[in-house]
């Protein structure tokens, strides 16, 4: 990854809170709905019929802090970006606890100009520091990001 590429992160996530709290409230079964300090709701479900998994639920975390970064990131290189998408497989232990044990991603970007050392940068600047999500799991998780970049042309200009 070239770390010579240069952009200013200062105050990046500096107003991020310190703490948090949530809540989590039994409706019925095994269906339960989560609930962030900040009022958003998330609904969990171990039949997978009202809700997601738990762990469906921490690989779109990872995708989403991963992804929040990586555009922030891209932006703050004042790149020309149109499109952002993450794949994101993940491979579970066998037997209980099924952690994890390997996350793949795969971002898909589309845009101008945009070059493979600013995207390896981007990664690079999420995972070794900024992405809370994956500095949250397990330390023999191995992640592996890959990404495709697609050139839009400019649009023609009609005379």
């Amino acid at each position: 990854m070239d770390k010579n590429i240069q952009i200013d992160v200062t105050g990046y996530k500096e107003k991020v809170k310190h703490s948090m709290k949530g809540f989590l409230f039994w409706e019925k079964d095994l269906l339960f709905k989560g609930m962030t300090q900040s009022g958003y709701e998330i609904e969990y479900d171990a039949a997978v019929q009202w809700g997601c998994m738990p762990t469906e639920g921490l690989l779109l975390s990872l995708a989403g802090c991963m992804g929040i970064d990586v555009v922030s990131f891209l932006q703050k290189m004042k790149v020309d970006l149109k499109k952002f998408k993450v794949d994101i497989d993940a491979e579970r232990n066998p037997t209980p606890p099924q952690y994890f044990t390997e996350i793949t991603m795969h971002l898909h970007i589309t845009g101008r100009g945009i070059t493979e050392k600013q995207v390896e940068r981007a990664v690079s600047l999420s995972q070794e520091k900024y992405c809370s999500v994956y500095h949250s799991l397990r330390k023999d998780l191995v992640v592996k990001v890959g990404y495709t970049i697609t050139e839009v042309e400019e649009p023609h200009e009609v005379k």
